[in-house]
């Protein structure tokens, strides 16, 4: 059995009649996908607007599950931690409570760049929107740049885009350890009473136990890490290392303990002097870095507490189930136009 095209077709004109038959359909998509595009970006702008500084902001509760060894609560706002009061009744230290500092807020590093890839793909969407489909108003510069190869490449870099901001809120791995905290902890002058922070000094009060305050993001949570500092070349005293010999004390089990790691604050102190690399430190914990020619006074630590309070953001999870919908949608619109072209869509 065989099919026949009636009135017949010569081979040359079949293949005519199926390009411009493509064309009509690549064309009729790309005018299908002015729409997409601006619902994108009136999406994008949602979420843009769940991440920026309104007052009076978010009020977040901050308390460990099933005792009191942490509790306050803090405010977001856009960015930024701007106030806050956590009293703190750590085994380690001394009952304490400190606040945040609203003249010095605490700037959380994930979201900043969060805004500044938020900010990206609504430049990108204008960019692509102006010169894919030029008005009166905004003409296009340049014919290549309302061509379907052009809108591909711009779709391509808004996914990689949305694709990194979805990992800013995912954050890193639950079960490992963010070496992060390291050179990103939040400086002294961030809290009142300010924190004090280790020393190289033997004779310096800060040799004593100090608190490492770090903020960061997952699961769409904002998550404080708090871990007591000893540095490491604080002397032991003698009843600590009997008690310790016979069992009467021992030392807090925590996926850190008796490891040397090189710390220093955001905002440390700087010195003009070379780093002195010691064998001691942990390779897999990188150095703090290095700022205009300076390199950052690292002070080598023992961890000898790790507390993990986990605070659910309502502002954060709804911007990431809107962009987890803008990416999907995203990802149609990318694999569709492929299709239509003849090409494979790349990641």
């Amino acid at each position: 059995m065989s099919v026949e095209i009636w009135p017949r077709i010569a081979p040359e004109e079949l293949k005519v009649a199926i390009r411009e038959c493509e064309e009509r359909e690549l064309g009729w998509l790309v005018q299908e996908l002015h729409e997409t595009l601006t619902n994108l970006k009136h999406g994008l702008e949602d979420c843009y607007a769940l991440l920026a500084p309104i007052d009076p902001g978010s009020t977040l509760v901050l308390s460990t599950p099933r005792n009191e060894i942490v509790k306050g609560t803090i405010t977001r706002v856009g960015t930024r931690i701007v106030k806050g009061t956590i009293h703190l009744r750590l085994r380690t230290l001394p009952q304490q409570t400190i606040s945040i500092n609203p003249d010095h807020p605490i700037h959380l590093g994930p979201l900043t760049t969060l805004h500044t890839l938020l900010t990206h793909s609504i430049d990108l969407l204008n960019l692509t929107l102006s010169y894919s489909y030029p008005t009166e108003s905004s003409p296009t510069l340049d014919k290549n740049t309302s061509s379907p190869q052009f809108l591909s490449a711009q779709l391509r870099l808004l996914s990689q885009s949305f694709t990194e901001s979805l990992a800013i809120l995912k954050g890193p791995p639950l079960l490992n350890s963010d070496p992060s905290w390291t050179s990103r902890s939040a400086a002294p002058s961030h809290f009142i009473p300010p924190l004090t922070i280790p020393s190289n000094s033997s004779h310096n009060q800060s040799s004593h136990p100090c608190l490492s305050f770090h903020l960061t993001i997952q699961d769409s949570s904002l998550v404080l890490w708090l871990r007591t500092l000893e540095p490491a070349h604080a002397p032991v005293h003698f009843s600590t290392k009997l008690a310790l010999a016979i069992g009467t004390a021992r030392r807090l089990e925590h996926d850190e303990a008796e490891r040397v790691f090189g710390y220093c604050c955001t905002g440390g102190d700087l010195t003009g002097l070379p780093h002195i690399h010691n064998s001691n430190h942990d390779p897999n914990i990188p150095l703090a870095p290095v700022l205009s020619g300076t390199r950052r006074k690292e002070v080598e630590v023992y961890v000898r507490e790790k507390v993990r309070v986990e605070s659910a953001d309502p502002s954060l999870m709804s911007l990431t189930a809107k962009l987890t919908a803008l990416t999907h949608t995203l990802s149609l619109a990318r694999r569709n136009l492929a299709a239509v072209m003849g090409e494979e869509m790349e990641d």
